[in-house]
């Protein structure tokens, strides 16, 4: 997490940043390092798989949470697990939001493979699957056929590109509802996309994801879970390249002071807990325009199909230079979430169905990539 990314928390900084001591400037202007190389190592391996795996974990995923395990012990073969690890039990119970990322995985995996002129055979769940939990079974079967007939997706160009923009979006630059369309024609398979940029329905929908986050925050549990995902400063972000990062200079400085810690964030009294409020509300309440994506049924096989057009999505919006963040909060399927679960399935899935992504878009500034564990972390041992 940059600097621009939570602003309002320069009040807390103002004074301690010019208070630094010459000892500490070092370290306070340091960006982590060893999270971000896979992005420079990404299309720089020999062997298709992985070469494609490389670009395929810079997918987006849910707290940044990288849960992609990879078995690579048969040739021309791909099989992918969930990372036990890395599940997220208390905001994503059933294992959901983690599987729409895996799919993501997929599909970044899938389009890396035809840049390098190989097909990807996918079968899912080919061992089963639990509706209530992902377990140690694999996710996914691939195998890598050498196919150079098959066109390349134009949308894979923009994988290094694509962020997840959790920023304020500009206000004073509205998105034409024709976008949407463009939008839409990236969407395959039984998904359904749904969006709109009309001012009453962006004003219902700040008001909903607003009052969702609201109530994360504020249920003990779910906020902890975010919390004890926070990495904070280069060298935690280094060390541990998942969860939340905020690195950059006020939070380097914040952190020597004393200031902003997983202590702080979690005292209600806090300056650091009530300016965090007001720069995640100012992302909610800046939305420009919303897009979503139901599934007809909420099997696996449903989840992975979301996260590989919601990948798409995003690479879309990404081409078209406008910033997206999925608002995954009021889909969430624990008690105190309900009232809005029930609310966004009424608004958006009236017929029925299941809402499974959420996101606001806007026009907002470039931001950094998120860190990432390298490629030979992912690998299993075997």
């Amino acid at each position: 997490m940059t600097l621009s990314r939570r602003k309002s928390l320069a009040i807390i900084g103002g004074g301690v940043i010019t208070a630094a001591t010459a000892a500490a400037g070092f370290a306070v202007t340091r960006s982590p390092r060893v999270a971000l190389h896979p992005w420079d190592l990404a299309g720089t391996y020999v062997d298709p798989r992985q070469n494609a795996l490389s670009f395929a974990l810079l997918a987006p995923n849910p707290h940044n949470r990288q849960p992609w395990l990879v078995d690579l012990s048969t040739d021309n073969e791909v099989t992918l697990f969930a990372d036990q690890q890395k599940l997220l039990p208390e905001t994503d119970p059933f294992n959901r939001q983690i599987t729409i990322g895996l799919g993501c995985f997929l599909e970044v995996m899938r389009m890396a493979a035809l840049q390098d002129g190989y097909r990807v055979d996918l079968s899912v769940f080919p061992d089963g699957e639990d509706p209530n939990r992902l377990d140690t079974r694999p996710v996914a079967h691939a195998r890598f056929v050498k196919d150079s007939a098959r066109a390349a997706d134009p949308l894979f160009g923009h994988v290094h590109a694509r962020r997840s923009v959790k920023e304020p979006f500009d206000t004073n630059h509205p998105i034409d509802a024709a976008i949407l369309d463009q939008l839409a024609r990236h969407i395959r398979g039984d998904t359904l996309f749904g969006g709109s940029t009309d001012p009453a329905d962006v004003a219902a929908f700040r008001s909903l994801s607003h009052e969702a986050l609201r109530i994360e925050i504020e249920t003990p549990r779910t906020y902890q879970e975010s919390v004890d995902l926070f990495r904070i400063g280069h060298r935690e972000v280094d060390a541990n390249p998942d969860g939340i990062d905020f690195t950059g200079p006020l939070f380097e400085t914040l952190r020597l002071a004393g200031l902003f810690s997983r202590e702080t964030a979690t005292d209600t009294s806090s300056v650091a807990y009530t300016s965090g409020l007001d720069a995640v509300f100012a992302n909610t309440d800046t939305a420009m325009g919303h897009v979503w994506l139901v599934s007809p049924t909420n099997h696996r096989h449903d989840q992975i199909e979301i996260g590989r057009n919601w990948v798409r999505l995003n690479l879309a919006t990404t081409a078209l230079g406008l910033g997206m963040q999925p608002l995954s909060q009021a889909l969430q399927e624990y008690p105190e979430m309900a009232a809005l679960y029930a609310d966004i399935h009424n608004r958006l899935a009236p017929d029925g169905g299941t809402v499974q992504m959420f996101a606001r878009i806007g026009y907002g500034p470039e931001v950094a990539p998120s860190p990432r564990w390298p490629l030979e972390a992912k690998i299993a041992k075997t």
